[in-house]
């Protein structure tokens, strides 16, 4: 699936849940997006969290 057909579902999606629920849906649906992608992204490999955590010891 292309980068653009995900975010066009996505975006359906949001809308939806913004249409049919209240504001405060549609911001936790969209926090915890946001959340999965960076889970995504870190299984994939393109965060690197060990420099994010390293960061923060020093």
């Amino acid at each position: 699936m292309k980068t653009t057909h995900l975010a066009l579902l996505v975006g359906l999606f949001l809308g939806a849940v913004l249409a049919f629920g209240s504001f405060t849906q549609f911001f936790l649906v969209a926090v915890f997006g946001v959340i999965g992608l960076a889970v995504g992204l870190a299984i994939e490999g393109r965060i690197d969290i060990q420099g994010i955590t390293d960061r923060r010891g020093r």
